[in-house]
């Protein structure tokens, strides 16, 4: 009687051809949306975190610490920092001379540079270590020394965490992220708010479109000369058109000694060689519980050079048509003039000649 043939055993899978398998697996797995265990790595989970402004039980809504103070007084007040990480963080506190930028961001001196200003008045501990989403209430003090001039002085307060990156060349570099806010403390005395307009540039931008008129734009610096900061309304005017100087709907705030840049565009206007420029700035003086007081507007002038020349060539155009026109027309009345004196002398002379005929 014949036996049944067993079936053959499949031969082992090799380790190359299992991870060819694994890899085909994983890819198709990618490929229908499913999720795939990320590798781990070694790179630390980044660090998030917030400094504000806080009373003694936490951030109290307040965006900046504002102070009126007088020559000698001591005030104190409180920030708060919260860890948004999964780890714990210890971070270092400082306290620097602030400003803002020429382009509007309110900045403070970096941890190289030594403050000589309001930077100074803080006093705050070195660093705070903060558990994993948890906040931290840190007390500060903020005292005038004696001789301080009147006026806003502004300062910055950051919590910073500093972290090791690689450069492209393989080396690695140390970086320094901070987070913090603005401290302005306005010493009692005589508040002296002075803001001038000075550097004036404007260039004027035409369009090759005789028919259009082009733009004008207008660069110039908003100066505070005072003691307090102030916020910076106004109108920039070229040739009969006007526009806002606002960037974003939003006052330029100019702290005391700064200097704000500040460019705008003028549509609408025509070459008409000069072009007049006006800038008319509206400084507010703000008071520390949010008032404004108007001040006088300051007005600075400028000329815009601008050449007609897309007019001038249409221009010079219809001269030369309008000249060979005319010149057209005055060689015709000549060859006509002529044709009528050739036919006035052969009529002379035909009738001459039918005369002397015996």
């Amino acid at each position: 009687m014949e036996q049944p043939v067993p079936p053959a055993a499949s031969p082992p899978v090799s380790r190359p051809v299992r991870a060819a398998l694994l890899a085909c697996a994983l890819v198709l797995l990618a490929a229908l949306g499913l999720a795939v265990p990320a590798a781990a790595t070694d790179e630390p989970p980044p660090v998030r975190w917030s400094t504000t402004p806080a009373d003694a039980s936490g951030p109290d809504g307040r965006r900046a610490v504002e102070h009126t103070l007088d020559p000698g007084e001591t005030v104190e007040d409180h920030l708060a920092v919260r860890n948004l990480s999964e780890e714990e963080v210890t971070f270092a506190l400082a306290a620097a001379d602030g400003f803002y930028t020429r382009t509007g961001r309110f900045d403070m001196l970096a941890s190289g540079e030594e403050s000589v200003a309001a930077g100074t008045w803080v006093t705050l501990p070195e660093s705070v270590t903060v558990a994993p989403g948890e906040t931290e209430v840190v007390p500060f003090s903020i005292t005038v020394p004696p001789n301080a001039e009147p006026g806003d002085h502004a300062a910055g307060i950051t919590a910073s965490v500093r972290t090791v990156q690689s450069a492209e060349d393989g080396t690695n570099v140390g970086v320094e992220s901070r987070i913090g806010f603005r401290v302005t403390t306005r010493v009692t005395g005589e508040l002296a708010p002075v803001a001038a307009v000075e550097n004036v540039r404007a260039t004027y931008n035409g369009t090759w479109n005789a028919f259009r008129p082009g733009s004008v734009t207008v660069t110039f610096d908003v100066v505070n000369e005072g003691n307090v900061r102030l916020f910076v309304d106004g109108t920039a005017a070229a040739g009969g058109a006007e526009v806002s100087i606002l960037t974003d709907d939003k006052k330029h705030e100019v702290l005391p000694g700064d200097t704000r840049t500040l460019t705008v565009v003028v549509d609408g206007v025509w070459p008409w060689f000069a072009v007049p420029v006006e800038i008319t700035a509206v400084p507010e003086m703000v008071a520390m519980d949010g008032t404004t007081a108007e001040l006088d507007p300051v007005v600075a002038s400028a000329l815009a050079w601008a050449i007609p020349w897309p007019q001038l060539l249409l221009l010079a155009g219809a001269v030369l048509l309008l000249g060979a026109v005319f010149w057209g027309r005055r060689q015709s009345r000549r060859r006509l003039e002529r044709m009528l004196a050739e036919a006035r002398d052969e009529g002379r002379r035909a009738a001459a000649e039918g005369v002397s005929t015996p």
